[in-house]
């Protein structure tokens, strides 16, 4: 934390993007909190802290800091209204969170029902075969899409932290098209991943060959 703070010890504008994960994230945010750096000083953009994440201390002074998501549960939809009604009925806690991991789950079991019914059975590779472009709504108001990569469709949202621990979301964008390797690196940029059309998750443009990947376990 030492390092953080001595960021902004210069006077110039600088900002953190954090990649903590998990229950990680609450030793951090606690003390980012006993330093005194706040979003005006030094903001922090995470890409894996929610609402769980915060439930557990005083975020006040974390109020402006930043965080990255699919899904806040401040989305202002009939759907996400009702699946955070469910959630807290069924916990029986009033002010019960939910957060993203939660929708990728509420999302995932609806393609699975809809792949199950489709074809006619539970057995594995007859459901993902059947799972490609199977649509279902998300909890943000759009459609999650499964695509041959076996990633999904979802919207990027920017959530500002508020004081009760929610997040104000300031930026969404429409759903994007999840890639399974990134072209800004070399050696991923040549990799397709087409499991329907290649039977592959590695196919190399260059070689025109999947690549094996050797394991030690």
């Amino acid at each position: 934390m030492s390092d953080v703070v001595g960021l902004g010890e210069g006077g110039q504008q600088v900002g953190v993007i954090s990649t903590i994960n998990g229950d990680a994230n609450v030793g951090f945010y606690a003390e980012l909190a006993a330093q005194g750096v706040t979003a005006d000083d030094i903001p922090v953009v995470a890409f894996s802290v929610g609402e769980e994440e915060l439930a557990g201390f005083d975020t006040e002074p974390l109020a402006g800091h930043l965080a990255a998501w699919n899904y806040f549960q401040s989305a202002d939809t009939p759907e996400n209204e009702a699946f955070i009604a469910s959630w807290q009925a069924f916990t029986g806690e009033e002010g019960r969170v939910t957060n993203d991991p939660m929708e990728a789950h509420y999302i995932g079991f609806n393609m699975w029902v809809q792949a199950v019914e489709a074809a006619g059975t539970t057995d594995v590779d007859a459901v993902r075969e059947a799972m490609y472009g199977i649509e279902v709504p998300n909890l943000t108001g759009g459609t999650a899409v499964m695509l041959p990569n076996h990633h999904l469709t979802k919207p990027v949202l920017i959530g500002e932290i508020r004081a009760d621990g929610q997040f104000d979301i300031i930026s969404q964008t429409e759903e994007v098209a999840g890639d399974a390797w990134t072209d800004f690196l070399p050696e991923s940029a040549v990799l397709v991943s087409d499991w329907p059309g290649l039977g592959c998750g590695m196919y190399n443009t260059e070689t025109e060959s999947c690549v094996q990947i050797e394991s030690n376990y």
